[in-house]
């Protein structure tokens, strides 16, 4: 038997330097696997429409708008995306503003661009297919360990570690006690590694998945005693707010003359009840938004 695949970074790969590469679970985790099995069947997600699919572009886009994002918000997001970009070609041959506006209401737009770039990348290198290996998902633009866990998991059926939120929650909660906090990835990895179904890895962290948002539910967020684990700011006032303003107001208008977005801008903070950027954020906000692609500016006219 095969030993599980681990994604990650030189610093993961060490901490992995003495990984359990076993082929049976072992026998104090027997109880723990029989649970978590257990607990998926009852606590089991139904009609999400992701699952149990074998088209690993599709699964990477589940993947990617999983992230930091509600699921409820996600089914509204992954049918229309998947109808009008069935295929990484025909996202790579896709304008980033039609891109970047199929987005719109997920957040984060970055994670829009990191697509629509892998699937340029993809078209190129691997004549429109998703790698299959860890290493090779992970060079794509955006793809960090969990997002290629997952591909390799959902997608391939391949047992991998596979490390998100839920997952974390699970384990958090099963094999650290409530005083402990600040667990680390490295703590945790040999567990996973030694638990994941060879034979099913796929409904294995469906299951973990489905066990772990029930956890979460009813009881304080096991995930905190995770160090991975980050409260998010406040959305409303924040450089993500007012980065997102620009952009929408860019694909509402695009052409728009600078002084206008700069205008429409204030306008949008005022009637928040918040002081208008100085010229020097305005200045930063869109030299960063040009320089990550989000648009051009060409004779003071922003550009989609």
């Amino acid at each position: 038997m095969r030993p599980l695949q681990t994604a990650g970074s030189k610093q993961r790969v060490r901490a992995m330097a003495n990984p359990l590469n076993l082929d049976v679970v072992p026998p104090e985790m027997g109880g723990f696997v029989s649970l978590v099995w257990e607990m998926g069947r009852v606590h089991a997600r139904a009609g999400l429409p992701w699952r149990n699919i074998d088209d690993p572009y599709a699964v990477y886009v589940s993947e990617v708008m999983l992230q930091q994002t509600q699921v409820v918000r996600v089914l509204d997001y992954w049918p229309s995306w998947m109808q009008a970009f069935p295929t990484i070609d025909s996202l790579a041959a896709a304008s980033t503003s039609d891109v970047l506006e199929r987005w719109q209401g997920l957040g984060y737009n970055r994670r829009a661009l990191a697509l629509k770039r892998s699937a340029e990348q993809c078209a190129s290198l691997y004549a429109g297919n998703l790698p299959r290996s860890l290493s090779e998902l992970e060079s794509l633009p955006g793809v960090g360990p969990a997002t290629a866990a997952g591909i390799v998991a959902f997608a391939y059926q391949e047992p991998c570690v596979y490390l998100e939120t839920n997952v974390r929650s699970v384990y958090l909660h099963h094999f650290f006690s409530s005083e402990v906090s600040r667990v680390s990835d490295r703590d945790l990895v040999p567990l996973v590694q030694a638990t994941c179904s060879r034979d099913d890895p796929r409904g294995w962290y469906y299951a973990l998945l489905d066990y772990g948002a029930y956890l979460k539910r009813v009881l304080p967020n096991p995930s905190r005693k995770s160090s991975s684990y980050h409260r998010q700011s406040p959305f409303e006032g924040s450089v993500r707010q007012k980065r997102a303003f620009l952009v929408r107001e860019v694909l509402a208008e695009p052409g728009i003359e600078v002084a206008d977005l700069r205008n429409a801008l204030d306008e949008h903070e005022r009637s928040k009840g918040r002081d208008i950027v100085s010229d020097e954020m305005f200045q930063r906000l869109m030299s960063s938004l040009k320089d990550e692609g989000f648009f051009e500016i060409v004779d003071d006219k922003v550009v989609p």
